[in-house]
């Protein structure tokens, strides 16, 4: 007689994954047979893999008289060249890049109490990658470890399209990264030394 409440169906089902519970045997011979089965299915794909490989893509196996002298030759790939950024002299820094990364700077050290992260991230924003200014959103102004800025920038590396510019602060030394985006030059991160 089929079963035909819902009630039913799931008492059917808790029956059957509560008889393995019912003692320690029926528990150990479940355990072993579904050992027994993930271990003979395993062998059997194992098998059917193998088999395969060794016919091939077609899934047919080779012919044992198959000569095996015609190796395939291996495939060799073109020498490919070392990849270097391109390096310009110190003197070649743009001035605009560092007049940015100045700029940045200048907005960047530790405004006064009770300025709001909105406020000082609006004086970033001019001179901050989108990207980096989502970044910096989560950084409180008031943890920023420099109150001015000592010194001119100074670049310290130069490529074609980034300039990365040292600038010393009462705190510590910041190595800035400012990079030429369709906007014109932006700071898109820093580091401190």
């Amino acid at each position: 007689m089929p079963i035909r409440s819902p009630h039913g169906r799931a008492a059917a089902y808790r029956a059957l994954w509560q008889w393995p519970l019912r003692s320690p045997r029926r528990l150990g011979a479940t355990v072993l047979l579904v050992v027994v089965l993930a271990g003979a299915a395993s062998y059997g794909i194992g098998i059917a893999t193998a088999g395969w490989r060794a016919g091939g893509s077609s899934g047919v196996a080779a012919h044992p008289t198959a000569s095996t002298d015609a190796a395939p030759a291996p495939t060799a790939l073109p020498p490919v060249p070392a990849l270097e950024p391109r390096t310009l002299p110190l003197s070649q820094a743009p001035p605009a890049a560092l007049d940015v990364a100045r700029r940045w700077a200048r907005a960047w050290v530790r405004p006064a109490p009770g300025t709001a992260t909105g406020q000082w991230l609006a004086g970033l924003r001019s001179t901050t990658t989108d990207e980096y200014l989502g970044v910096l959103a989560g950084v409180d102004p008031a943890n920023v470890p420099a109150a001015r800025i000592v010194g001119t920038p100074r670049p310290v590396r130069v490529s074609p399209h980034s300039v990365q510019v040292q600038l010393q602060t009462d705190g510590p030394t910041l190595l800035v990264l400012v990079v030429d985006t369709e906007d014109g030059w932006r700071v898109a991160g820093y580091d401190r030394t």
